[in-house]
């Protein structure tokens, strides 16, 4: 079953492939994944019915506030030039301080990523206006991903 779902404004095709156990196949956006149904022993007296829909809804429905898929990536750069903020390991975009059109000051923290249950300030060694931002709160990125551009 394929469902269409937004989760903080950001749109996702699931489609819901077969539950095993409290294992399911799933894919997000054309890439898949196994997840797993937290109290999926406890959901029918503990024997389970075809598919079981308890984790995701439909369009228009309430849905959790946590993500259950992961965000798209950030851009991935060669270099980065004086003014750019890239992840120096990887993690989750757990907060964007700043916007575009934002004035900043060196030293000034503007992404919040979470990395090995730490939660990192990225700060900029640049004094200047946000120019660019590449990726949004929930993302995960790599290490050298593009975060930002301040010009």
């Amino acid at each position: 079953m394929v469902y269409k779902i937004n989760v903080d404004s950001m749109n996702f095709e699931v489609e819901v492939g077969e539950i095993t156990g409290g294992t399911a196949q799933v894919t997000v956006n054309g890439k898949p994944y196994k997840i797993i149904i937290e109290g999926y022993d406890n959901l029918n007296g503990g024997v389970a019915a075809a598919p079981v829909q308890t984790s995701l809804e439909p369009v228009n429905s309430p849905v959790s506030t946590e993500p259950v898929v992961p965000a798209p990536a950030a851009r991935k750069i060669a270099s980065a030039g004086a003014g750019s903020i890239v992840a120096p390991i990887p993690g989750l975009i757990l907060d964007i301080m700043v916007k575009v059109g934002d004035s900043v000051e060196a030293g000034d923290p503007v992404v919040i990523i979470e990395a090995m249950k730490m939660e990192n300030n990225l700060v900029t060694d640049t004094t200047g206006i946000v120019r660019e931002i590449n990726v949004q709160k929930g993302a995960q990125v790599n290490t050298g991903d593009l975060i930002m551009i301040i010009e």
